[in-house]
């Protein structure tokens, strides 16, 4: 049963998926391409990042990522993580099982929210492509806008309760 549980989505997901090939094998053909790329894609960036991730853990020590973004960290940290989000590389799903990491190195939550809101919205790729294509004026406001929206991980903080942020913390050290 608890498998079950763990699986429900999946299951869900899948029963729906036979139901839509049933129905209209047309739409179902579509979505079992789409499915298909999304694999293709998710194989090509998970590896990297995992192995990425294993050279963070023994290349990194944890007493330094603290001292760079942990609680004490101040300006420097939020600074540190929007840098870190802005250059990484990949689909924001790969954002999480780094945001993991950083959380089991001792990175302040809030720089972990801050992390993943640069790495969504402040790539330094698009923002090349944006100055090429729409003006450096148009790619620099989206990106004082998108700055600013980041910062607001203060305001997630503040709604997030503490035992909330304990059990995330808890969860990516036992992953």
């Amino acid at each position: 049963m608890k498998i079950f549980k763990k699986f429900i989505l999946f299951i869900i997901a899948l029963t729906a998926l036979i139901a839509v090939l049933i129905i209209n094998l047309k739409t179902g053909l579509r979505a079992l391409n789409v499915i298909g790329f999304s694999f293709k894609e998710m194989a090509l960036v998970l590896p990297p990042l995992f192995i990425l991730l294993g050279l963070l853990d023994v290349w990194v020590p944890k007493e330094k990522m603290m001292r760079y973004m942990g609680e004490g960290s101040g300006i420097k940290g939020i600074i540190l993580a929007i840098i870190i989000g802005s250059v990484a590389a990949g689909p924001l799903y790969a954002a999480f099982p780094v945001a993991a990491a950083l959380m089991r190195k001792g990175v302040k939550f809030t720089n972990i929210l801050i992390f993943i809101g640069a790495w969504s919205t402040t790539k330094v790729p698009m923002l090349l492509f944006e100055i090429s294509a729409l003006g450096a004026r148009f790619a620099m406001t989206r990106l004082a806008i998108d700055i600013i929206g980041i910062i607001i991980a203060y305001v997630l903080y503040i709604m997030v309760s503490k035992r909330e942020v304990k059990e995330l913390y808890y969860k990516a050290e036992n992953l």
